[in-house]
Formats: C-alpha cells, structure tokens, sequence
C-alpha cells in the first residue's frame, strides 16, 4: 500500500479536511487522524469512504470515517479508491497469502490484524473450521462492506462457520446499534483446535477477545523449551502455558480468578489426556495477588513461574497504577523462584512500553535478591504482525528470563 505519494481529489467521495497536526501524523506514516485534527466533515454520513484533505486542500488519501469516535479517520490507501469492494478482496488475499509460510503447527491464528493487514477496524481469526469476525468500526459495520466481506471469507476458506464476536463497548463508542453475537454462515459455534500439539476446546460465542488468546501461541512453545520442574501458571485462562509446559514440568499449577475459564481448563486438561485427579496439574480459583503473597510468605517454591495477566493499563492514565502491579506480581514472584528457576513474564498493555517493562523488571529484581538473565524478549505471535509507523500494533510483551541468587 503507497503511503506517501499525494493523489487528485476524489470527487464523488465526501470530502473530510485534517488540521496541519493531523496531516504531519498521516506523512509521519500513522493511518489514524483523531477527531481533534477533524477540520471540517460536513455532512459526512457515518462509516463513509472519504477523501482526506490537508487544510490547504492537498489531498492525502482515502479512508474510512467514523462520526463517533476519537478516531475519525482511518486510512486506506493514499490513492483514490475506485473500488472499495474489490480492494477488500484484494487485501484478504493478501493477508493469506502473508501467513501461509509463517503459521507452523496450528490450525488457529489470526487472519487478520485490522491497521497491520491495511484493513483498518477489521479483525478475522480462523478457528479451524470457524472464522471469529470482529468489527470494530461504523464502516465495517454497514451492508455495503459487511456483506461482501463475509462472501469473500466464505468462498476463500470455505469454513463451516463464520461467527460474529460483539464487543458492546465498541458497538457503543461507536453509536452503533446492539446486536449479539452470532453465527452469521453456518451454525456450527464450536471446535477443537491445536496449537504446537496441544488441543484445546474453542467456544465462539464464549470466552476472551474472540475466544482464546492467539497472539501467545508461539509463546507458549517457547516457554514450554525451558520450563522444568514444579510450575505456577499464574492467570492461566483456559490452560495455554499450563498445558504447553505440564509435559515439561513434574507438576503444573494454573492460577485464575474465572471459574468458568478454570473449567474449560480442565476439559482442555482431559482433552490431551491429562486428568485432574493426576499430580501433575491442579487448577486453583484465586485472586493472584492474594495467592503470591500467601505463597510467598508461606515459602511456596517454584522452578517455573509464568505471569500473563490482562491489561493493566488500558490508557495512559492507568500507567503509573499499572507499573506498581506489574512490580508486585513479579517481586513476589522472584522471591519464590528457586535458583537457576524460569520466569516467564508477560504485559498485553499497549501502553506499558517494552523499556517501561524491563526497567520495571530491573528494579524488581534487586528488591527480590536476585539476578535475572534474560533468555528471550518475545512479542506477539507472527499473525500478529507489527506496522511499523503504527506503534498501536505493538503491544504483546513476553520475557523469558533464568533467575539466580
């Protein structure tokens, strides 16, 4: 996609002007203007194809515009669009044809990742059999894109299902009408899937994101390389470190506060033969916070501990609060590593950047009496790819590191 080369005003298209500030963040290389930048968007309908224009009137593109939210525009292309419709399917098959040499050992990965696969507001996870469609923006969310989306995705994969997954805080920032989540070809709503040899049950309409957490998948398998001896997997979900280190471990424990992702847990458990009544794997409903703390004052060892917790700072006035639980989840957590022990901790908090993360770990570490050695510093899986000029879609953090005393 050219981004930088200036095209004639597309005409039939309304016609959205962008403030200086805004024009400088689109030649920086974002594809994000922030309704604060908006100079003028006279009666533009929401979720409108436009042409983007600097205030001297030099045009700068085609994007996709939203009437509500903080993001107005999101680019598309820095040429006239001509064919909305044909550039989608164009840019489906391009983000197929971008995974097929990188997804290795799994029939789950996302297909694709919004800004990052040059379709901005969109994401499309492939299940198997099931595709998970999240829409995220007024224009993905209109017939006119909506329905040739779905023919497109239905006649390339063939799945035998594409389900919708709502998200009703979006659909509200969004000034769109609710609508639940659902089957919107086929009715199957449910698979098993396999990531790097390990089967997990996978419900569409139940769960986190779409339903599980692709972006760690390589993680996992990386994690599972050095783990030994007796494991914690704190806020393990659904079990995906867990299982990926369990035949690794002599024992695993996964942490979670959800009992119903505890219990999905321990089908996933059963599923690749590992039962409950086992020793090596236990799953434990708890608050982590309040479990490190009574393991660690208790003097609960461990040779591998992994911290995957969710988001802590969702924007950047949650950071400093965020950084203070970040440090006490693994302060607490390197007490407890026994010397020559793996922690593998993780941040899915865009705004917790991957310096703050290390010098976090930094001053952790001394607090903790021990050394850290830092074995990988890993991000998010590769279906996940990074637009370089767009930090948003960097957010996945994972270090691996040994410890010592």
């Amino acid at each position: 996609m050219s981004l930088m080369r200036s095209a004639p005003v597309q005409f039939d298209l309304p016609i959205v002007r962008i403030s200086p500030r805004g024009a400088s963040r689109l030649k920086a290389g974002h594809v994000w203007v922030y309704r604060s930048d908006i100079a003028s968007a006279d009666e533009v309908p929401p979720g409108s194809l436009v042409s983007v224009l600097d205030q001297r009137g030099k045009p700068l593109g085609t994007a996709l515009y939203s009437s509500a939210s903080q993001i107005a525009i999101r680019m598309l292309s820095h040429e006239p669009v001509i064919d909305l419709p044909a550039l989608v399917r164009q840019r489906i098959a391009d983000a197929i044809a971008y995974r097929a040499p990188i997804v290795q050992n799994t029939d789950a990965y996302r297909l694709i990742f919004s800004e990052a696969d040059f379709l901005p507001g969109l994401i499309v996870d492939r299940y198997r059999d099931i595709l998970s469609l999240q829409i995220l923006t007024q224009a993905w969310d209109s017939d006119s894109l909506r329905q040739p989306l779905i023919a497109e995705l239905n006649a390339r994969l063939k799945p035998d299902s594409i389900v919708e997954r709502v998200d009703p805080r979006v659909r509200e920032l969004e000034k769109l009408p609710q609508r639940l989540s659902q089957a919107l070809v086929g009715e199957r709503t449910a698979t098993i899937i396999t990531m790097n040899g390990v089967q997990f049950h996978y419900d569409a309409l139940e769960g986190q994101k779409t339903g599980a957490f692709l972006d760690q998948r390589e993680n996992y398998a990386a994690a599972a390389q050095y783990a030994h001896g007796e494991a914690l997997d704190v806020f393990c979900y659904q079990g995906g470190f867990a299982l990926h280190l369990a035949p690794r471990c002599s024992r695993v424990i996964g942490v979670d506060s959800s009992r119903p992702a505890l219990e999905v847990a321990d089908r996933n458990a059963a599923l690749n033969h590992r039962q409950p009544s086992q020793p090596d794997i236990e799953w434990i409903e708890a608050n982590a916070f309040d479990l490190l703390k009574d393991y660690a004052s208790s003097g609960q060892r461990y040779d591998t501990i992994v911290l995957d917790p969710p988001a802590f700072a969702k924007t950047k006035r949650d950071l400093d609060a965020a950084m203070r639980g970040y440090k006490e989840l693994n302060l607490r957590a390197l007490k407890m590593l026994r010397p020559g022990g793996v922690l593998v901790t993780c941040s899915c908090s865009y705004h917790v950047s991957q310096s703050d993360f290390l010098q976090m770990l930094s001053e952790a570490a001394p607090d903790a009496h021990r050394t850290l050695r830092i074995a990988e510093l890993r991000g998010q899986s590769r279906d996940h790819p990074v637009l370089l000029n767009v930090p948003e879609t960097s957010y996945l953090k994972c270090l691996i590191s040994t410890v010592s005393n």
